[in-house]
């Protein structure tokens, strides 16, 4: 059992995380850290977190585990203002979903890297946010990557890895670069899509009406544009030159089915259509 579980960053990723450390009997202690004093009287009345502290090195001091939950832009100034605080022992992750960046922030902060850094990212959330949208089962049957860098102690990586798979998730492990990579594709190109279909048709003469009478399809399709911009801001920019690759070829895919349209080619067009109806049957769980 964990002596001590310190959150950085009580929303709904850490939360969530706090939950179900706490549900699966993980934890004796969960502590919260937030700039926002609020959101941390609401954990606590939540039953979310045990109890708070608004000062990093005060909330880390007497941590075994650390999970940094901020958006990217801001795990540089959160890795220094742990520095020098933690404990020999120390577990320090993250849940961001651009490990690259996390990595070079931790490096910048750290100077030398802890043994028991082990970057990590939970494939799992909600398009909504805060402590009030955390819940204990958000992990249960998710993927939670971790990207252990050569520094990373084995004992470390076991424990954080006994952490997620106690709240249910299945864990794997990969480089930081392949993540990355992978998640431009899987995560981070579909949050740009649907951020820029909904600004496209909110910039339309017609946009009242053509919200109006959205069916379940676009609302499906868009549901993630409602997402906390601020976070995928500094996603976009994380990881920027993975995405911009993504979506590189998503151009081209939208050019050659533009240019059968404009052709009528009605067979390029069912080709395009069928192909793509076979991978997501083949690939993706209904």
């Amino acid at each position: 059992m964990i002596k001590q579980l310190t959150i950085i960053g009580v929303g709904l990723i850490g939360g969530s995380l706090a939950r179900a450390a706490k549900k699966n009997n993980l934890v004796q202690r969960v502590v919260g850290v937030d700039r926002n004093i609020d959101q941390l009287k609401k954990a606590v009345e939540l039953g979310v977190i045990d109890a708070y502290e608004t000062d990093i090195a005060n909330g880390v001091k007497d941590a075994e585990i650390v999970v940094v939950a901020v958006p990217l832009g801001a795990m540089e100034s959160v890795f220094a203002a742990m520095k020098d605080h933690l404990p020999a022992d120390a577990v320090i992750s993250d849940v961001g979903s651009s490990k690259r960046s996390v990595v070079d922030a931790a490096k910048k902060a750290f100077g030398q890297l802890p043994p028991g850094f082990v970057p990590g990212h939970p494939i799992a959330g909600t398009e909504k946010s805060g402590v009030e949208a955390s819940f204990a089962e958000l992990y249960e049957q998710r993927c939670v990557i971790i990207t252990p860098v050569e520094t990373s102690a084995q004992w470390a990586v076991e424990k954080l890895q006994a952490l997620w798979s106690g709240c249910g998730a299945e864990v794997s492990s990969m480089s930081a670069e392949h993540h990355d990579e992978v998640l431009a594709a899987t995560s981070h190109l579909p949050h740009v899509l649907a951020f820029a279909l909904v600004d496209t048709l909110g910039q339309m003469h017609e946009s009242k009406e053509i919200f109006k009478y959205a069916a379940g399809g676009f609302r499906d399709f868009t549901r993630i544009a409602s997402s906390d911009p601020d976070v995928w801001r500094d996603i976009c920019l994380a990881n920027g030159d993975a995405l911009l690759l993504t979506l590189e070829r998503y151009k081209q895919e939208l050019d050659t089915l533009a240019q059968a349209i404009v052709a009528k080619d009605a067979k390029q067009v069912e080709t395009i259509l069928r192909r793509a109806k076979q991978i997501r049957d083949r690939h993706v769980i209904r």
